[in-house]
C-alpha cells in the first residue's frame, strides 16, 4: 500500500527528527526528503510546531503497540512480561539506528515543562509507567504503583546510557535490578521467585 502524501511528509520528518534533532531539522530538509513542496507540507502540517506534535504522537502510538506485541511474544505471565520489557528494550537498543528514546529526546530539547512537545513527551512515559502498573497490579505487587516508577526508571536510565555509550550492557544490568525489585516487592507471595535466563 503507497502512503500518502500526508504520511510521506510525515514519515520523512520522523526519520530526521530522530537521527538528527527536532531544532536541527529544518522544513527545508524535510520537504527535500518527502519530495514534496513547502506548500503541501503546509497544508497538512500548519506549523513546524504541528509536524513536531504529529511525529511524536505516531511514534507514541506505533512504539506502544510494538513494545506490547514484542513483550507479549516473550512471556505469558504478568512476573515474565515484566522482565521481558528488558528483553524488548535491550532488542530494540541494540539496532544500529538506535538514537536513544525520541521522546526523553524531544523533552531535552524542549525543557519547559509547559511546552506540548515536553508534555506529549511526558505522556508517553506516564502510559508506559502505567502499562508496567497493570503487570504490577496483576503480579499482586504491595505497591504496584512505586515498583512501576523503579522498573521505568531503571529502563529510562538504561535507555539514556546505551545512547551515551553503545554496547553498554545497560539493559542487562538494569534487568538484574529490575529482578532484585520484583522479587522485593513479591516477597511473601507463594511462587514468585524469578530467575534470569
Amino acid at each position: 500500500m503507497s502512503l500518502t502524501l500526508q504520511e510521506k511528509i510525515l514519515q520523512a520528518a520522523a526519520e530526521l527528527f530522530y537521527s538528527q534533532g527536532i531544532r536541527a531539522t529544518g522544513v527545508d530538509a524535510i520537504v527535500k526528503a518527502a519530495n514534496t513542496t513547502k506548500m503541501s507540507l503546509y497544508k497538512y502540517f500548519p506549523s513546524k510546531d504541528e509536524l513536531v506534535l504529529a511525529f511524536l504522537r505516531k511514534r507514541d502510538e506505533d512504539f506502544r503497540a510494538w513494545f506490547v506485541d514484542q513483550v507479549n511474544g516473550k512471556a505469558d505471565t504478568p512476573k515474565a512480561k515484566l522482565l521481558a520489557v528488558f528483553d524488548v528494550i535491550g532488542e530494540w537498543m541494540d539496532i544500529p539506528e538506535f538514537r536513544g528514546c525520541a521522546f526523553i529526546n524531544a523533552a531535552a530539547e524542549f525543557p519547559l515543562e509547559g511546552n506540548p512537545v515536553h508534555q506529549v513527551s511526558a505522556e508517553f512515559y506516564d502510559g508506559f509507567r502505567n502499562y508496567i502498573c497493570d503487570l504490577a497490579a496483576q503480579c499482586g505487587c504491595g505497591s504496584p504503583e512505586s515498583l512501576a516508577l523503579q522498573l521505568s526508571l531503571l529502563v529510562e536510565g538504561a535507555i539514556v546510557s546505551e545512547q551515551m555509550k553503545r554496547h553498554s550492557g545497560a539493559a542487562e544490568q538494569a534487568k538484574r535490578a529490575a529482578i532484585i525489585l520484583i522479587e522485593g516487592s513479591l516477597a511473601g507471595v507463594p511462587g514468585t521467585i524469578l530467575q534470569t535466563k
